[in-house]
């Protein structure tokens, strides 16, 4: 066991899939010979039982043995078996989907609990779009209308504080920008842009850009800086 938090791995969606395997290796080789997890809670309103599927066959397929951490509702977050499994658990993943629903599915549950002491005990977490999102301090959630570009800020499970992650950014995240730019809740917040296939990782020292994209800092200032596989990414809070 360690003092410190363990990997961290955000990504900016597309999770599962080909162009993802830097970062998907590193998780796997985090979670060493512990149980690894794949945790379908964004994805309860689509097809989560696809989700887990799809999860265990790119896993499987890169030499991880990968089941579903039952986080699907409350109830199932509370339960003494996720528990359990969850307090000794090499890592968990989460999936992408709904991005507001995850937190008030898991926050102040036990299961939930449990998985944040196990990586704050050195094991891994990711997340993917939705949940990547969640494990900052904020989530960006619509603001008016399915589809509109305009976001507000809600309270997140604040993994990454300081921090609110911006998935997709190459494909639609960046037309995020102006209403999260102007609706800050501190002046301290960092937007963190991540394209698709490609996740900014905390390996317990630095955070690095990994997969086929970039990662993309916005510092409080306005000022960007954006990084790609292999670099140390800079301007981004430690977790905690």
């Amino acid at each position: 066991m360690t003092d410190a938090p363990g990997p961290l791995f955000l990504v900016g969606g597309n999770e599962f899939n080909p162009g993802n395997e830097p970062q998907d290796r590193a998780f796997a080789a985090a979670c060493g010979e512990r149980a690894a997890y794949v945790v379908v809670t964004a994805a309860v309103r689509h097809d989560p039982d696809a989700a887990v599927r799809h999860a265990v066959d790119w896993f499987a397929a890169i030499g991880l043995a990968m089941d579903e951490l039952p986080m699907r509702n409350r109830t199932q977050a509370r339960a003494s078996s996720t528990v359990e499994a969850a307090a000794t658990m090499g890592g968990a993943y989460l999936c992408g989907g709904d991005p507001g629903i995850v937190v008030t599915t898991l926050r102040g549950t036990a299961g939930w609990d449990a998985a944040v002491a196990a990586w704050r005990s050195g094991a891994a977490l990711a997340g993917s779009s939705a949940g990547a999102m969640a494990l900052g301090e904020w989530t960006l959630l619509k603001g008016r209308m399915p589809g509109d570009h305009e976001r507000r800020y809600a309270d997140a499970l604040n993994l990454a504080p300081g921090v609110a992650v911006i998935p997709h950014w190459d494909e639609f995240g960046a037309s995020w920008m102006p209403s999260a730019a102007a609706a800050r809740p501190r002046s301290d917040v960092v937007l963190l842009g991540l394209d698709t296939c490609t996740a900014a990782a905390w390996d317990g020292h630095a955070w690095h850009a990994l997969g086929r994209g970039s990662v993309t800092v916005i510092g409080p200032d306005g000022e960007r800086a954006t990084f790609r596989e292999g670099a140390r990414v800079e301007g981004l809070p430690a977790p905690q």
